[in-house]
């Protein structure tokens, strides 16, 4: 979902290095061609250290996407999104952040858990069910301000919050993935941006109106 910046991987201990390891070296190479030799490499630790911790690679595979989604859940906590007034400035705020944080290499800005579950979704529920955990959980974050957003401008419809907030992180993922297949951050921009000139159609309102609301 975000874009932690990569640690050193002298920092911490043998497990967080292998977490570390498992974030950045998947995020390049996928779940199944990233072998322990390679997460042990990067994370400077032996493969006596890695089995101490975690019995198996898929086990390691279930603690990434949770130290995935406990990592993320504070970056976005703290990202500035959240400070406008006005309930559907905040999510297209949102929208626009997560287009700002698609910069550097694919393997820096794509998700580690959207890349595990498109590989794994069948051969490991273990690990599905845990990147489901973490993408689930993420979305659940906007439901509030969608809700109040809906709320305060009476739009009804057939859709709900929940619902428009899964296809939020549709997006987003569907943007990684059309920027691996294209070899361009270009065209996971272009979705945000898709994006949010469908949320300002649904709420039927221009900028200048969610500006005036906020000021």
């Amino acid at each position: 979902m975000s874009r932690p910046t990569r640690q050193s991987p002298e920092r911490g201990g043998a497990r967080s290095r292998l977490l570390e390891a498992a974030r950045d070296v998947i995020r390049a190479k996928g779940f199944a061609a990233t072998s322990v030799d390679d997460l042990c490499g990067a994370a400077a630790v032996t493969k006596g250290a890695f089995f101490h911790h975690f019995g198996s690679k898929e086990a390691l595979g279930v603690a990434a996407a949770e130290f995935w989604a406990e990592t993320t859940s504070g970056f976005f906590a703290a990202a500035p999104y959240h400070e406008p007034v006005d309930a559907l400035q905040r999510v297209l705020a949102y929208v626009a952040f997560r287009k700002a944080i698609i910069v550097g290499e694919l393997a820096q800005f794509t998700c580690l858990v959207g890349t595990m579950a498109q590989e794994v979704y069948a051969t490991s529920p273990d690990i599905r069910d845990a990147c489901g955990r973490s993408m689930f959980g993420h979305t659940a974050t906007l439901e509030a301000d969608i809700e109040t957003a809906r709320r305060e401008r009476g739009i009804a419809g057939d859709w709900t919050a929940e619902s428009l907030a899964r296809h939020t992180q549709a997006v987003i993922q569907g943007g990684f993935v059309l920027a691996k297949a294209g070899n361009d951050p270009g065209l996971a921009r272009e979705s945000l941006d898709h994006l949010d000139r469908y949320i300002r159609h649904l709420f039927h309102v221009t900028e200048e109106d969610v500006d005036e609301r906020n000021h």
